[in-house]
Parts: structure tokens; C-alpha cells; sequence
């Protein structure tokens, strides 16, 4: 990887796929067209027991299958082959001079922010983890860290230029809720015991 590019996960493989080697993709970007094209070589991620460990894949197809990725590889010839294979995570050099999509980070453009809360510093981001259902922010506080689900709600903005993620979680994420705290009311108005 040269100077100028920043290693990307862009999906896993999950699944063999019939006899030939083929494994279904979960994808990790919004662009698979861009990114799974032939030739594209990935790097793996994983186990240090795997026989694949340290080796890197290059595509020959991308298909579709029921709305479901399914992705040929070189060197991956039968359905054994593609059974070692299940739980890799693919990562791809992408260039940092790369124009950038509205509101779409990279996780390496995150870690390292100053995390701002009513214009208050609370931490930095240490990394972002990524789940089907929404990305988090993992936030290194002075005693913990706080994972902060990475939408725009609670995350409204992100000022790359600033250095600064601007968070407005609710009470009690980054700190200890006050138990003698009066009630919150109920619908009708009325505080609860």
C-alpha cells in the first residue's frame, strides 16, 4: 500500500455458493459496482490459523443471485476452497484523493476526533464498529468508553476540518443518572413515583 491510500473493509464473505468456489458478500459500502469490479485485490482479514492468512484474493466476477451478492474469486476453484474462507473480511487500498460523499466517512477520518457535547470536550473517537442494524462510535471518555450510535440524530455533525464530532445523546450515556432525580411525566402530564 503506498502513501496515498488507506485500507478500506468494504464487505465479508459469508457463505459458500454452489460447487465452483463462489461465496455470498455481505457488503460493507455503498458502491459495490465501484468496488467489486474484476481484478479488484483484496486483502483478508483472517484467523493467524487460517491457511489464507496473509494472502489477498482478486476478483474475477460479482454476480447477483435472489438480491444477494455472490463473488468469484481467482485461486478459489471448488466448494472446499471457498469453505475456508467463510468469515473473512475483505479490505481494498483506496485512494485518499477519492472525492468525498456528503456525510460518508471513512473510519480512519473518525478516529482520533475530539467529541464535543454542548460545546463541552468528552473524549476522542478510538474506532468505530460497525453492526447490521447502525454503526458506533466507540468514544474513549477520561474513565470509559461510551459506544454512541452513529446517527444523525445523535450524531449531527461531523466537522473533519475542525477535528470535532458533535454528539447530543441522552441523559445518562456519559454519565451516571442522579437516582433522586424527579420522575419524567407520563402522558397525561403527571410526574411518575
Amino acid at each position: 500500500m503506498n502513501a496515498a491510500a488507506q485500507q478500506l473493509r468494504v464487505g465479508r464473505l459469508v457463505k459458500a455458493h454452489g460447487l465452483k468456489g463462489a461465496l455470498k458478500l455481505e457488503l460493507y459500502t455503498d458502491d459495490p459496482a465501484k468496488r467489486f469490479t474484476p481484478g479488484a485485490r483484496f486483502t483478508l482479514q483472517v484467523p493467524t490459523t487460517s491457511p489464507w492468512h496473509g494472502s489477498t484474493l482478486t476478483l474475477t466476477e460479482l454476480r447477483w443471485y435472489n438480491g444477494q451478492p455472490v463473488a468469484f474469486f481467482d485461486d478459489v476453484t471448488d466448494r472446499s476452497a471457498a469453505e475456508s474462507l467463510v468469515k473473512a473480511i475483505l479490505w481494498i487500498d483506496q485512494s485518499t484523493d477519492e472525492p468525498a460523499e456528503d456525510d460518508a466517512w471513512y473510519d480512519y477520518q473518525l478516529v482520533g476526533l475530539t467529541v464535543v457535547r454542548d460545546g463541552v470536550e468528552v473524549g476522542t473517537v478510538a474506532r468505530v464498529e460497525h453492526f447490521p442494524a447502525q454503526d458506533l462510535l466507540v468514544v474513549r471518555t477520561a474513565d470509559a468508553e461510551v459506544l454512541v450510535p452513529f446517527v444523525s440524530v445523535m450524531v449531527p455533525s461531523v466537522d473533519l476540518a475542525a477535528g470535532t464530532v458533535t454528539v447530543t445523546p441522552p441523559p445518562g450515556l456519559f454519565e451516571e443518572l442522579d437516582d433522586d432525580a424527579p420522575a419524567p411525566p407520563d402522558e397525561s402530564g403527571e410526574a411518575t413515583a
